[in-house]
């Protein structure tokens, strides 16, 4: 138990891969005591689900548009049939603020797709604060590994 206490190692190897899968008992808990460590070590952190990501740049780091979703007969004025585009903010925007540390927490990352793991990766590498920690899916106890094994399986 005392990885639960300090998450010394978790930070230690986030740190050194900077991304991470987690496997974590369905009951909860641990992987959210992780959070609040890595919080208390100065990442700003932020926790959202993988469903519905889209494009993961797109989405995290710069304005994107995004339609509404089709209702069924609609004017086809100067919207047309799906919609007009709203401009929406990153999801990301406001914690890359600053120099301190950026970790995403994703949830349900099962439903992602090699390639969308291997684009968040690339994030990743590319912007030196950005941490990232994918949910992977149950286990009986703790465990994580490199990102980057898992895509490469």
């Amino acid at each position: 138990m005392p990885l639960l206490l300090s998450g010394r190692g978790f930070k230690q190897e986030l740190e050194r891969c900077g991304a991470l899968a987690v496997f974590a008992p369905l009951e909860g808990g641990a992987e959210t005591r992780l959070l609040r460590r890595m919080r208390a070590a100065g990442y700003r952190a932020q926790l959202t689900s993988a469903r519905g990501l889209g494009d993961p740049e797109a989405y995290l780091f710069s304005l994107h548009g995004v339609r509404p979703p089709h209702l069924g007969h609609q004017s086809v004025g100067r919207g047309a049939a799906v919609g007009e585009v709203q401009r929406v903010m990153p999801q990301l925007g406001a914690l890359l603020e600053g120099n301190a540390p950026v970790l995403l927490w994703l949830l349900e990352g099962q439903v992602l797709s090699k390639a969308e793991l291997s684009s968040l990766l690339a994030l990743t590498r590319r912007e030196p604060r950005f941490k990232l920690v994918v949910e992977m899916g149950g286990a009986r106890e703790l465990r994580w590994q490199p990102l980057e094994q898992l895509v490469a399986a």
